[in-house]
Formats: structure tokens, C-alpha cells, sequence
């Protein structure tokens, strides 16, 4: 189906189920150095493979597709090379590459262009009744999963099975990532976008976590059935979560720049408690407190990045029936 060269190494691999079914299709490392969800997919592929000689009666509906995000930052190892690609779905971008050969653009920008062309193709070729964009990433601080959700009710619904605090909000605080792109407005089809957050980087256990959301996302929604998935899977996630807050809405988004010389205070962890004029970090300036109080999330522990810190706060889950 893919006849451009330079996309190859990008696909992590494809699987086509035994009947009709959802679209699925996972990225890993849309952040070069968040490697666990290129590791999880490529093992979900070859668990897919050898499913059916194991278990006679596995059938799989619909389509699997993994995905590298930014490739040329993964080969690096790092976050990205020019800009976060995470942050650079927005329309002008978007519009601004459409027309352009990879050779006229910056490093993201090629990144962006061949990413889109792959799913766009897969996504025009689909009879499928559901798709869905699982964006699997890793935190470089340690502490607890997450999912993000976009205001979608199936959106929501996913993340939830995910058996891990769900973020409302944050997509307030940021621009340009792929919950904002991947909507049924922008590419004209019904599509569910979901994030998952699986751990610290190099945290081996991220790996397996993110396998167990994967898991999970194809059982929610309809490509395997219950009866396929081991408890396993949603044990390895809630026990990790047990402790967490199941839904937290965003409070602040501490934004950063390379020359404001950012440095977080050592220490923190995802939904570490906080205190309203706790001092969480420094910069050229001086001291940074914290706004309000409430729970920190993904503390910046790592050169790259444009966000500082998140501060979250936790809120009535009752309504998600969870």
C-alpha cells in the first residue's frame, strides 16, 4: 500500500485482522527519546502474529497499524531536532507543508509531512466503521501513568478503560499535538485520538504498560474479544494506578523557553502533592512557586521541552462512573 521508500522504516508494522473492524493505529516516539512505545508496538505486531497458531479461536477485527512519529529524532535519541513535533499539528503548519516536498521543509516539518501521508493513505483505503490514534508516550519523570482524552465521549470513554488517571483540560493549556489534529473536523472521518502516558523513560516497566494499553484499547473497542485479553493486562495497570487520583483537570501549564535556563528542583514525581508558593524550580530570573495548590505533573527532567511543569487538581470523578 505504502510505495514511498524513505516511509518504510517509519512503520513499526501492520496487522490485518480475520474480519471486518476498527482502525487502529498506535505512534510511538512522536518524542524521539520516548522510545517504550516503538518497543510495546513492535511486540504487540509479533504477539498478533503468532495470537492465531497459539489460540485457534483468536479472531482480530479490523486493522492494526504502529507507527514511528518523529523517526529522524528517534535514530538521534533525542525529543526532537527543531522544534517539539508535539506541538506543531496547528493549521498554518499543516496548510504550509501540504504543498511542499519533503526536501523544501526543516527536519519536524518532513517529519510531519511523511507521518500524515501514512495514515492519510491508510485512513482513505479503510472500510472500517471506527479509527482510532493511540499516542503512546513516556514522562522523563517518574511516579505515574496517565491518559488524555479529548472532549469526544469515545475519546473519554477509551481513556478510561485504560485503567489510569484521566487529564481533563490540558489541551487547553497546549497547542498543536495530536489530540488537536486528529478530529473528525480535521480529517473527515470519524476518528478518536487518545494519549498515553506509560511511564519514565527508561523505566522498563513502561514497556509493559504500554503493551497493556494497547491491549485494552483494542478489547474497548471491539478488535479482540474479552475473552482473548488476559487480566494481566489490566492488573499491571491499576495496580500502578491504585494510588493515583482516577481524574485530575489542569490548573496551570508552566511554560518555558531555552533561554529562560529552566531548571526543576529535584525530586518531584507526577501527582506529587503541592503547596501554593512552594518552590518548584528556578530560572535566570530567580525562584519559581508554584500558583496554586494541587498536584504537579510532568516535572521537567530532561534538556528539551517547552513546558516546565503542569499543575493539576483533582475533581469529582462520579459523573465518569468510573
Amino acid at each position: 500500500m505504502y510505495t514511498m521508500d524513505r516511509n518504510i522504516d517509519r512503520i513499526i508494522g501492520r496487522y490485518q485482522g480475520q474480519k471486518e473492524g476498527p482502525l487502529l493505529i498506535a505512534i510511538g516516539a512522536m518524542h524521539g527519546n520516548e522510545t517504550a512505545g516503538v518497543e510495546a508496538i513492535d511486540l504487540m505486531v509479533k504477539m498478533l502474529q503468532v495470537e492465531p497458531i497459539t489460540n485457534p479461536r483468536f479472531n482480530y477485527a479490523g486493522t492494526f497499524l504502529g507507527l514511528i512519529g518523529n523517526h529522524k529524532a528517534f535514530k538521534a535519541n533525542k525529543r526532537f531536532l527543531r522544534r517539539d513535533m508535539n506541538r506543531m499539528f496547528t493549521r498554518d503548519i499543516i496548510t504550509h507543508i501540504a504543498d511542499k516536498s519533503s526536501q523544501e521543509l526543516q527536519d519536524e516539518e518532513q517529519e510531519i509531512k511523511e507521518l500524515l501521508d501514512i495514515i492519510n493513505e491508510e485512513i482513505r483505503h479503510t472500510n472500517a466503521d471506527k479509527i482510532i490514534l493511540l499516542d503512546l508516550h513516556t514522562t522523563s519523570s517518574s511516579g505515574g501513568i496517565f491518559s488524555i482524552a479529548t472532549d469526544n465521549p469515545e475519546s473519554i470513554r477509551i481513556a478510561v478503560e485504560l485503567h489510569a488517571p484521566v487529564i481533563t483540560g490540558l489541551l487547553k493549556g497546549l497547542t498543536g499535538t495530536t489530540l488537536h489534529h486528529f478530529t473528525s473536523h480535521n480529517i473527515g472521518r470519524d476518528i478518536t485520538p487518545v494519549t498515553f502516558e506509560s511511564g519514565q523513560h527508561y523505566e522498563p516497566l513502561s514497556v509493559n504498560r504500554a503493551i497493556a494499553a494497547i491491549t485494552n484499547c483494542m478489547r474497548t473497542i471491539g478488535s479482540v474479544n474479552a475473552d482473548d485479553v488476559e487480566n494481566r493486562h489490566d492488573q499491571i495497570l491499576q495496580e500502578y494506578s491504585a494510588k493515583l487520583p482516577k481524574v485530575v483537570s489542569l490548573i496551570e501549564r508552566y511554560g518555558i523557553s531555552p533561554e529562560d535556563c529552566f531548571k526543576m528542583k529535584k525530586g518531584y514525581v507526577n501527582f506529587q502533592p503541592i503547596e501554593k508558593g512552594e518552590i518548584l524550580a528556578e530560572d535566570k530570573d530567580g525562584p519559581i512557586k508554584a500558583s496554586a495548590s494541587g498536584r504537579i505533573l510532568m516535572p521537567l527532567y530532561q534538556e528539551q521541552g517547552e513546558d516546565g511543569f503542569f499543575i493539576v487538581k483533582e475533581i469529582d470523578h462520579n459523573k465518569w462512573n468510573l
